[in-house]
């Protein structure tokens, strides 16, 4: 007994932890600066870190009631109706549910290359097709209608990530609608906006009030910094409302993650400290590192450093973790998470000494 052919899949390649390359090292974990999966340099959200301590003795009990208020609240912020919010355990899980709703087998896929390789694995679970489109370094990975539309042939998703993983980039709003325009009726266009709270660009969700065609990913990894518990969400077209409680899992976003993620939304202390302590960084970043440095809208920034694997092994052994970012096929780059003042300052110290070296 095997299981079903699955060598058309990519595995997902997450970067590395601390306890981890330590481990590998035989070295203290405290001696490393983890800045390698775009988590957030400060933790997590102070109210939802409370809110976690203060669930821990409700966590027998389903989260019907949570899930619920969640929802409430986040269609409130974003001016929707509640069964436009489809909750999800993850971005990653709101990929799923949107491919379960729209995909036949055999239906088609546009997706970024280089991006984020969950896209194409979600549509091949649901024995769809994946047809790429480039982000091209040599207009500094710009994003365009144009470079979507030419490689467009009626595929029935077309992933948009804004801003775009690994380089930072992003899309207009003039873009995504053009996309949108010139696409067919049966398309829809998904916005992946795990990033968007680190741009000051207009969030594409004020497309899909108008329109029924742009669906929008939003997640709490990132800015509130809940990435270990999973939690993110869809905003979808008012009338896919009923699609969500046929593909949905049951409870699909745990009660700790929907009371957790129900106060951060209130902690805009700590998303206004995160989100500044990153612009500056990236700023930092491109002004003093020896190397070029692509513009980014992001958490991050990607750097052209000529080996990537060898300076991100380098580093490693100076006790900064980087992505090597050979996963994407971009084996002359790194990514580089925006730490904290003193974490990016020993990042670029150090990599300019490999750079030099």
């Amino acid at each position: 007994m095997q299981p079903r052919d699955l060598s058309d899949h990519v595995e997902y390649q997450a970067g590395r932890g601390i306890e981890e390359v330590a481990r590998e090292l035989g070295r203290d974990p405290s001696e490393f600066v983890k800045l390698a999966s775009n988590e957030n340099m400060f933790g997590p959200s102070p109210l939802g870190a409370d809110a976690i301590r203060e669930t821990a003795s409700d966590a027998h009990h389903y989260p019907t009631a949570d899930h619920a208020d969640l929802v409430a609240r986040l269609a409130d912020d974003w001016a929707v109706e509640d069964d436009q919010v489809w909750l999800a355990n993850g971005g990653d899980g709101a990929l799923d549910y949107l491919a379960r709703a729209t995909l036949e087998p055999e239906d088609g896929v546009l997706v970024p290359d280089p991006g984020f390789s969950y896209y194409g694995m979600t549509a091949r679970f649901h024995h769809g097709t994946v047809a790429t489109y480039p982000v091209e370094r040599d207009d500094g990975f710009s994003l365009t209608a144009d470079a979507v539309l030419d490689a467009y042939d009626g595929e029935r998703i077309v992933f948009l990530t804004s801003p775009h993983n690994p380089s930072g980039g992003r899309f207009t709003l003039d873009a995504v609608t053009e996309i949108a325009d010139e696409t067919r009726e049966n398309t829809l266009v998904v916005v992946d906006e795990a990033y968007g709270e680190f741009t000051d660009a207009p969030s594409a969700i004020d497309l899909v009030r108008e329109r029924d065609d742009v669906a929008v990913l939003r997640t709490f990894s990132k800015a509130y910094g809940l990435a270990g518990l999973r939690l993110g969400y869809a905003v979808v077209p008012e009338d896919w409302a009923e699609a969500y409680r046929r593909v949905n899992t049951p409870f699909a976003a745990n009660l700790v993650a929907c009371r957790a993620g129900l106060a951060a939304l209130d902690d805009d202390a700590h998303v206004d400290r995160t989100v500044e302590t990153a612009e500056w960084a990236r700023e930092y970043m491109t002004e003093n590192i020896d190397a070029r440095v692509f513009e980014s809208h992001g958490n991050f920034v990607l750097v052209n450093v000529g080996d990537a694997a060898a300076v991100a092994e380098a580093l490693k052994h100076r006790g900064v973790i980087v992505r090597d970012c050979t996963s994407f096929g971009l084996d002359d780059c790194i990514r580089i998470t925006c730490g904290t003042t003193e974490e990016t300052k020993t990042a670029v110290a150090e990599l300019n000494e490999v750079l030099d070296s």
